[in-house]
């Protein structure tokens, strides 16, 4: 007996709708130049495989039953699913990637990277793209494991690193903010260690797989409330819940609604360079359609801007 598997091809399916299309087994019989009989066989093979009657043969016209419509809905479904992978394996083989990956640490605009994204999808490309959130060292090391594809917002020294190239993205001012009820809101500036010291302080954790990461900002013997992202940060010190450096483009919007207050600190000011990086594709081989696409974009300064300060010009 034939299987279930075996009796569903793209051609059986096909068959199936032509014969839903044409209203009779006749008419779908002259339509594929073949006798009746033979149409009739090859359904009943089917309905055979599946244990199922798909259509009703209690009138002259091919009436389906409601197991023979739901395969239909789902054939319909397959036989385009199975058009995109065609597609998609000729698409590739003109030089896109099947798929790009995208390490973003929490200083990179999401807004940014989504309207990028927007743009990529309507090359219609054949590339799926995947965005990983990273932190710290953990968004270089996600490039280095050859879990990503290009990093976005490399805090730490990268040039040295083989088969990596990088390029400079700018620089991020952080800011020392806190809620408005929070106590250091009140207190008089500059604000000291010693003092910041007394009061809990948000960090967000290092994303590295290995190892226990680097830790920046936080003062020895300080209560500290670890989050898992740059969002989590943000969020906890609009709740009041800690103090903490924040970066300035992130924050603007909620400093100039009042939901947030900078304070100024005795310790130098914090300004960033980061960087973002991609693996070096393999000797004589260019990178693909997909990654240069990337690439070129982040030639532009205003782009690099958009990802460092959330202004979406470019």
């Amino acid at each position: 007996m034939t299987s279930a598997r075996d009796a569903l091809t793209p051609d059986t399916l096909a068959l199936l709708q032509q014969i839903a299309r044409s209203g009779s087994f006749a008419a779908a019989a002259r339509e594929a130049g073949v006798v009746p009989s033979a149409l009739t066989y090859r359904v009943r093979q089917i309905e055979d495989a599946l244990d199922v009657l798909l259509f009703d043969r209690s009138s002259r016209n091919a009436r389906l039953t409601a197991a023979g419509a739901e395969l239909l809905r789902e054939g319909e479904r397959l036989l385009g699913e199975i058009d995109a992978v065609a597609n998609r394996v000729k698409r590739v083989a003109t030089g896109w990637e099947a798929q790009l990956t995208l390490s973003l640490d929490g200083i990179i605009c999401r807004t940014t990277v989504l309207e990028l994204c927007e743009a990529f999808f309507e090359l219609n490309p054949p590339t799926r793209v995947k965005l990983r959130e990273e932190t710290l060292s953990g968004t270089l090391e996600a490039l280095t494991s050859g879990q990503a594809d290009l990093a976005l917002g490399v805090a730490l020294e990268a040039g040295n690193i083989a088969g990596l190239q990088t390029q400079p993205m700018g620089s991020v001012r952080f800011v020392f903010a806190v809620a408005p009820h929070h106590p250091l809101a009140a207190a008089p500036e500059p604000l000291n260690d010693a003092l910041i010291q007394q009061h809990r302080a948000v960090a967000v954790a290092d994303s590295v797989s290995r190892g226990g990461g680097v830790t920046i900002g936080l003062l020895g013997g300080q209560e500290v409330f670890t989050v898992a992202t740059m969002s989590a940060k943000l969020e906890a010190q609009l709740r009041g819940l800690g103090a903490g450096f924040l970066p300035e483009g992130l924050v603007k919007p909620h400093i100039d609604a009042g939901r947030l207050v900078v304070k100024q600190v005795a310790r130098p000011s914090r300004l960033v360079r980061v960087s973002y990086a991609w693996r070096t594709p393999p000797r004589g081989a260019a990178p693909g359609r997909a990654l240069a696409w990337w690439l070129e974009r982040l030639e532009h300064a205003s782009v690099r801007t958009a990802l460092l300060e959330r202004q979406a010009t470019f």
